[in-house]
């Protein structure tokens, strides 16, 4: 592999290493500040996603590393996901769960572009993305799901 597609490559992975902690940054408060009945069920399900976000986090550091890129430290790392923040009223599940699909998306979206980078030239990583793309979907069908039920419950 050339060293301008390796590089791209790390670029992309490290992309997706700073989306995976911010939302288990975001999960984590959202998990933590949502009050009410109806909150439960989302609270234990973005406390149960954390472990698997920051499992994603850590094999895409492996995965930069093993590439020949240092894994980005706290400074190194944008912020984007304005849309999961926990909300000002924390009974407004209905913006927690917003903010989740779209962090999904964003997920889903690099790891498609990981995939695309990756024909034909890293089998591994582009395997890598493949099931870490998997999961992302898994989470986001979840939510989309949590999003149908609660719209039907406030109409």
């Amino acid at each position: 592999m050339d060293n301008d597609k390796r590089e791209s490559i790390i670029g992309e992975l490290k992309r997706a290493y700073a989306g995976e902690l911010e939302t288990v940054q975001n999960y984590l408060a959202n998990s933590v500040d949502l009050d009410g009945v109806r909150a439960e069920e989302i609270k234990k399900s973005l406390a149960a996603d954390i472990q698997e976000e920051l499992g994603h986090a850590n094999m895409l550091a492996k995965r930069i590393k093993v590439l020949g890129g240092r894994v980005p430290g706290s400074m190194e790392l944008p912020r984007e996901q304005s849309y999961m923040q926990p909300p000002e009223d924390s009974t407004d599940l209905i913006t927690v769960i917003k903010g989740v699909i779209a962090a999904e998306d964003s997920a889903i979206e690099g790891y498609e572009r990981i995939i695309k980078l990756c024909d034909q030239i890293d089998p591994v990583t582009q395997d890598l993305a493949v099931t870490l793309l998997g999961d992302e979907q898994e989470h986001r069908r979840a939510f989309v799901g949590y999003l149908t039920e609660f719209e039907r419950k406030q109409s």
